[in-house]
């Protein structure tokens, strides 16, 4: 477990988001039957228990490419278990441990089933919501928190380490109320309703990071106008420190509308760069997360809330289709996976 789990909270209740690391260090080739996560109380109340099909769907093998595959682990092979823990209301427990079941076929051939249970790990209480970065207009929380979104599964290794930075990422798209993304060319960002708005702080700190000179690519799924590398991945961007091991992470901004310099203290709701279509970016968007490190993808992704944001209904995707419910006004929460919201202007 690389990062332990830190209660959030979304429109549909308070979770627990991490991963599993199972590794074989055996000889001999097992399979992974199922994983419970219990409280780590003399109750072991099970929290969430993941078998057959529910367990593939959250696995991932190195390598593997066939379902069926993914819980075979033959000696010295590693999977990564991905975990979405739903919590009952005042429910979030103070400490949780993981349980294992394997199977691994004994020299006569017989299927030996074992129970492996891993030590308990302390749960972390919320942090304090910070503001949006974002003013006005209706926003989809594309490719949000999710446990089959693209952000949750950037499993990405930097120096030689697996990390996943975007955990709790966001792309901020901007909407118009026809559902629409764009007016006019589609190959000119300035057709997109996103581009040149004003990203904010979300909080008073530091400004750790920026970088100000990567060319805006032309709108579309494989044009981009630098090779993407660690340096180029987040375009134009601003890193804030926010305190207490919480690192903001701004990306994607237009080339040359940086509004802060390296070590600049600033205050929440200051503008710190335009929304662009910069780095590994199909289209004008903000692309937002909280990390424990100044790395926009060698850190461990943090869950946050939004102290205020009204939510107006849900995508499918963010070509639509979209279904808009009345808006309600929500507090401390971090929106889901192709929400639709709205930022006070």
């Amino acid at each position: 477990m690389p990062k332990p789990p830190t209660v959030a909270t979304g429109e549909s209740g308070s979770f627990l988001v991490y991963e599993l690391h199972v590794t074989n260090f055996g000889g001999q080739p097992l399979t992974l039957k199922r994983v419970e996560v219990l409280t780590a109380d003399a109750a072991k109340r099970t929290l969430l228990t993941l078998g057959d099909s529910a367990l593939v769907r959250n696995l991932a093998r190195p390598g593997a490419t066939i379902a069926a595959e993914l819980p075979k682990l033959a000696g010295g092979g590693r999977a990564v278990v991905y975990l979405w823990v739903p919590l009952a209301p005042g429910d979030a427990p103070a400490s949780l441990l993981d349980r294992v079941t394997v199977e691994q076929q004994a020299a006569d051939s017989t299927i030996r089933t074992q129970q492996l249970e891993g030590p308990a790990v302390p749960v972390a209480a919320a942090a304090a919501p910070i503001g949006p970065p974002l003013k006005g207009g209706t926003w989809v929380a594309g490719n949000g928190p999710g446990n089959a979104s693209g952000h949750r599964r950037a499993l990405v290794p930097v120096g030689g380490t697996p990390a996943i930075a975007q955990r709790f990422a966001i792309d901020w798209v901007k909407m118009a109320d026809d559902g629409t993304r764009f007016t006019g060319d589609p190959l000119k960002n300035a057709s997109y309703y996103a581009w040149g708005s004003e990203a904010i702080a979300v909080a008073d700190g530091i400004v750790v990071e920026t970088k100000d000179s990567i060319p805006e690519n032309v709108p579309g799924p494989t044009s981009r106008a630098v090779p993407i590398t660690l340096e180029t991945v987040g375009g134009n961007h601003v890193i804030l420190d926010l305190g207490k091991g919480r690192y903001a992470f701004y990306a994607h901004l237009q080339p040359g509308s940086l509004r802060v310099k390296l070590g600049e203290r600033v205050r929440r709701g200051q503008v710190v760069g335009l929304v662009g279509n910069s780095g590994n970016s199909t289209e004008p968007h903000l692309h937002f997360h909280v990390s424990d490190a100044n790395s926009p993808l060698g850190s461990e992704g943090l869950p946050y809330g939004y102290d205020s944001f009204e939510l107006l209904g849900r995508c499918t995707t963010l070509a639509g289709p979209c279904t808009r419910s009345a808006a309600s006004a929500r507090h401390g929460e971090i929106p889901l996976q192709n929400s639709l919201v709205r930022f006070a202007p």
